[in-house]
């Protein structure tokens, strides 16, 4: 199986300082999820540690991208739990009974949550200055002067000083992913959620975004919880990866134990169709 690497040849990421598995960032309990009749995810259980990079790979409708929707409070739980710093994200065990948490508690922990989607959902009516400090202001409640300053520091990070009261439909799919980058990095997330960040790019402008991302990882202690094909950038960028098959973990390593050299005939045959080995 051949070891996807980036053009730079980057080492594989060094294990998080800060992880301890007895206090992760994100925890799942006995998760399950269904639509309809259909169970995308059954007994799930899996934690990442504080400023650990964990990729989820698999085929398509394996139930990577339910995972990341379920912590942005995108899609609700059928059931089990989801914990954030130890807290209940949406639903509580209170006296053997499974309930909801307070809508207060919910928000307030989906405030330390950021997502990067795979068709940017920029608001098309704002402008790219209104669209990164619109959270900032109105759910942090901080100073328009303040979010003003930052979101121009993160246009110049992600290459696009100029652009700050331009439209999204003016900008070209890789800008308005750099914008949605520094949209989900305005509000200083404690996680950070890629969901196929680059699917919907043509593949010249794929590097500049993953690049963006490379420099976030590593310069940042920001928890990452990725999906995504580009096997180099999870191999770059992962302290973990998982790989999913049927709404289970099947298998999960470190990227290059995974990527060189994975124990089930499933991952082999997954990493062999994607590399085109």
């Amino acid at each position: 199986m051949p070891t996807p690497t980036d053009a730079a040849g980057t080492q594989p990421a060094p294990a998080p300082s800060s992880s301890s598995p007895s206090n992760p960032v994100i925890e799942f309990v006995d998760v399950e999820k269904r639509f309809g009749d259909n169970i995308v995810l059954k007994d799930l259980n899996f934690q990442v540690a504080r400023g650990e990079r964990v990729t989820l790979i698999g085929p398509s409708g394996s139930g990577k991208t339910t995972i990341l929707r379920l912590v942005m409070t995108l899609e609700e739980l059928t059931g089990g739990y989801i914990y954030i710093d130890g807290q209940p994200l949406t639903h509580e065990n209170r006296d053997g009974k499974r309930v909801p948490v307070s809508k207060k508690q919910q928000k307030s922990l989906r405030t330390r949550i950021g997502m990067v989607f795979q068709q940017f959902n920029l608001f098309p009516n704002m402008t790219v200055l209104e669209n990164i400090i619109e959270a900032p202001v109105h759910v942090l409640g901080r100073p328009k002067k303040d979010a003003v300053a930052k979101a121009h520091s993160l246009l110049e990070q992600v290459g696009l000083p100029d652009k700050a009261n331009a439209h999204p439909t003016s900008l070209s799919g890789g800008q308005q992913q750099r914008v949605a980058i520094a949209r989900a990095l305005a509000m200083d997330p404690e996680i950070l959620l890629l969901d196929e960040v680059t699917s919907a790019l043509d593949p010249e402008v794929v590097d500049d975004v993953l690049n963006i991302l490379r420099e976030v990882a590593d310069t940042t202690n920001v928890t990452m919880l990725i999906v995504t094909h580009e096997m180099g950038f999870a191999r770059d960028v992962s302290h973990k990866v998982m790989m999913f098959d049927g709404g289970h973990v099947i298998e999960e390593g470190r990227p290059e134990k995974i990527f060189t050299n994975p124990d089930q005939e499933r991952t082999k045959k997954f990493l062999g169709a994607v590399l085109g080995d």
